[in-house]
């Protein structure tokens, strides 16, 4: 893996966990630093909502109705920018039952592919994740806790801990 340029890397914000959960809002950034994000307007018959959820998020269901896009819309956006790619979330399982929800929805095919942050990781560099991680949201500005923002942590964590084994300090070093 270059240790400049990261894969690309995704996260998605749901109106919860578990059955009747769906996505509220999807971002990812490329390995230069480029972002995207949206928030989608919940399809019809997607009612579930968990309180906790959004107090971790912070958007309403009012905002998403009000500055959400359509299903469709983001379905085929997604597609579009990502076609092709093999795009990678530190919540795999989760977030590949949200984008099925999402594509399902509108009636699209996906076409790109998602796998899990972990295929990326050496063990010892899966050991040192966490640690990695914690330390770039230590450094990172507060602010919200949102899809792209979250995607962008994931990216810097992941070249961080990329450079600490690469070149063995075993000290973890500041990312671009």
């Amino acid at each position: 893996m270059n240790l400049q340029i990261a894969p690309p890397i995704l996260d998605v914000e749901a109106s919860g966990f578990g059955a009747g959960s769906y996505p509220i809002e999807i971002g990812y950034v490329f390995g230069d630093g480029i972002a995207y994000c949206t928030l989608i307007q919940p399809a019809p018959g997607w009612n579930h909502w968990d309180p906790a959820a959004e107090a971790v998020h912070g958007i309403s269901r009012y905002v998403l109705q009000h500055r959400g896009r359509t299903v469709a819309e983001v379905a085929r956006d997604l597609n579009a920018r990502l076609d092709g790619r093999i795009v990678y979330s530190d919540a795999w399982g989760n977030d590949l039952a949200w984008l099925a929800k999402l594509f399902d929805e509108a009636g699209l095919v996906q076409r790109f592919r998602l796998e899990s942050l972990r295929s990326l990781l050496t063990d010892r560099e899966a050991a040192a994740w966490h640690a990695a991680k914690d330390a770039v949201l230590a450094e990172t500005p507060s602010g919200r806790h949102r899809a792209s923002r979250d995607a962008d942590v994931l990216r810097r964590a992941l070249l961080r801990v990329k450079r600490e084994y690469e070149t063995g300090s075993g000290v973890a070093q500041p990312e671009s």
